[in-house]
């Protein structure tokens, strides 16, 4: 029975970080000051970072410079669910561009959430 409801509460979770990642993709252009609450929404109930990563990428994707002040707290949240790495590598690439390899040691130096996700990542290469 107690497996039951760790599935249930599960599943619910997953559709709670589901729902708060489709009302930031469908709101996120016209709702102004609400995307905070949205994020911080998408912050509380998305356990794994799979859905903080995926919009963090399409925010990134749709305008970085315009949803830049809500990237930092949804890429910080990312990092901290997704203790498995499942998702969070995905970040580097479509964040910080097809090169990041190339510039490793400079993002390291002025992004911190580049940093913490790198170590994560390949925590064997050195900065």
């Amino acid at each position: 029975m107690e497996s039951n409801t760790v599935s249930d509460n599960t599943e619910a979770l997953e559709e709670a970080g589901l729902e708060a990642y489709q009302l930031i993709v469908d709101n996120c252009e016209t709702c102004g000051d609400e995307l905070s609450e949205y994020v911080a929404r998408l912050r509380s109930v998305d356990n794994s970072g799979q859905f903080l990563t995926s919009a963090a990428i399409y925010l990134a994707a749709l305008d970085r410079d315009k949803f830049n002040p809500w990237l930092t707290p949804i890429i910080e949240g990312a990092i901290e669910k997704d203790r498995e790495r499942r998702y969070i590598g995905s970040l580097l690439q479509a964040i910080w561009g097809e090169d990041f390899m190339d510039n490793v040691e400079k993002l390291s130096a002025t992004d911190n959430n580049f940093r913490r996700i790198y170590k994560r990542i390949y925590p064997d290469t050195p900065l």
